[in-house]
């Protein structure tokens, strides 16, 4: 079977339902599940997060970031966390929780490379709120959730490599019409990511940026040329990443994208220790 098969054959498994997860990310989607129940209490999403350390860990450490933490005040418990966040942000954190663990059990070397592309994502993830707050006009919230959810199919896929070890051979590239984006659009609607941000995922996978940049779109394709950790899976193919950081700057109102970023460079950096937990 050739690489390309075996990409439409996971996609129609997973659009068929044949998809199984970790223990953790049966417990954060029914986390995700109850939050969209207008009627979720406060006190249900505390024991739902308690019942997994991982996404606790993620609550807190989140709840302290400089982001949500204006006054300084520490706090330790996850029912202080999850009311300092709201449900919002938590549902991102649990979505964390699910693409981290998507790739399941990994050999070393996939191992490393799943670390690296969290590392990569949650880089995104942060700068894609601050982007949407200062910049974009987005809502900071759904746009930091796009960043989470930018990469999971290539989180699938490194959890499907110990079937299949061509899917991470040279030739990965996700792009809008290549077999990865079809993995990632069927395992996105698995996870009934809103349209919305799957959207701006495909916007992503285009890679045309607006000047000046306004949708949740162009807000996470920003974010993933501002990163400082490439993708690694686009260095698969053994060259060097493109990286245009150094060259996207532009005005904004009195100020400059490299200003703005500069600025906001503690609440990143917070955000995406919090993430990394």
């Amino acid at each position: 079977m050739d690489r390309n098969s075996i990409l439409r054959t996971i996609a129609n498994e997973v659009r068929s339902g044949d998809i199984s997860f970790p223990t953790s990310v049966q417990v954060a989607l029914k986390l995700q599940r109850a939050l969209d129940d207008p009627d979720c209490h406060v006190d249900t999403a505390t024991q739902l997060i308690r019942a997994e350390p991982l996404l606790s860990s993620k609550v807190v450490a989140m709840a302290n970031s400089v982001a949500f933490n204006r006054s300084g005040r520490e706090i330790a418990d996850v029912r202080t966390a999850v009311s300092r966040l709201g449900f919002r942000t938590i549902r991102s954190l649990a979505a964390g929780v699910v693409t981290r663990q998507l790739a399941g059990d990994r050999s070393a070397a996939t191992s490393a490379l799943a670390a690296r592309l969290w590392e990569h994502t949650t880089h995104v993830a942060a700068l894609a709120r601050v982007i949407a707050a200062r910049l974009t006009h987005q809502d900071p919230e759904t746009a930091m959730f796009a960043g989470i959810v930018h990469e999971v199919g290539g989180f699938y896929l490194i959890s499907r490599a110990k079937d299949y070890p061509v899917l991470l051979d040279e030739r990965f590239s996700v792009e809008e019409d290549s077999g990865e984006a079809e993995v990632g659009r069927a395992v996105l609607a698995a996870l009934k990511v809103p349209d919305a941000v799957v959207e701006a995922i495909e916007v992503l996978w285009q890679g045309f940026l607006a000047i000046p940049p306004s949708t949740l779109g162009d807000t996470l394709l920003l974010a993933e040329e501002l990163s400082p950790v490439a993708c690694p899976l686009s260095e698969l193919a053994g060259q060097a990443p493109v990286c245009r950081a150094a060259s996207i700057d532009m005005v904004i109102g009195a100020d400059t994208l490299s200003e703005i970023l500069a600025e906001s460079a503690v609440e990143v950096e917070s955000l995406a220790s919090a993430l990394r937990v």
